[in-house]
């Protein structure tokens, strides 16, 4: 098992064959207390997990949002929506099959942002990025990543897993940027900067 964290620059992904990257948060009620607070907390934030597949440095698919298994074959698959942040564990998480993502998809950018309007990092509590080994029976995490409470960014590029040569390799970004919420175009470009 490998630990990653940024400064440590990428690792090798030999012998790791699957990998998953989840995204979870706390439902927020703001600063209102009562029930405008429990209602507040009932409705959640919602973030997004997007994974977007490159091709020579340009975004040609991405796995999130309306799209789940953009490659048709089960290599980049997303698990679907999260709109509150209640769910047990990850909210959202997208699992990847290194032998089955085409060989012209160089690299993929894992990116959690506050995409619909009026959603908000501000308002999620606890956001935590995790990075899993999903090769054998059980998933091992190899990165825990808690980005700043502090700041307006909106969207996080998580981390990035490329080719070289042969073999995957995957590098902790933890950078964090604002995107106009939802507009598509400004979340793919957020994501190869």
């Amino acid at each position: 098992m490998i630990t990653l964290k940024k400064e440590d620059g990428a690792a090798d992904l030999a012998g790791i064959t699957k990998m998953s990257v989840g995204v979870s948060w706390d439902p927020s009620a703001g600063s209102s207390g009562g029930l405008l607070g429990i209602a507040r907390r009932k409705r959640g934030v919602d973030l997004d997990l997007i994974a977007v597949l490159l091709q020579g440095g340009e975004p040609v698919r991405f796995a999130g949002l309306d799209s789940l298994n953009p490659l048709g074959n089960g290599a980049v698959v997303h698990t679907g929506d999260e709109q509150t942040g209640a769910a047990a564990g990850d909210d959202e998480t997208v699992h990847v099959t290194f032998a089955d993502v085409p060989p012209g998809i160089d690299a993929i950018v894992f990116v959690a942002a506050a995409f619909k309007k009026g959603s908000s990092f501000e308002k999620a509590n606890n956001v935590s990025f995790k990075i899993y080994d999903a090769t054998g029976a059980d998933s091992q995490p190899v990165a825990d990543i808690w980005p700043s409470l502090l700041g307006q960014e909106n969207a996080n590029a998580i981390a990035r897993a490329f080719r070289n040569g042969p073999v995957w390799q995957l590098e902790v970004l933890d950078r964090k940027g604002k995107i106009k919420q939802g507009d598509r175009q400004a979340l793919l470009r957020f994501a190869i900067q």
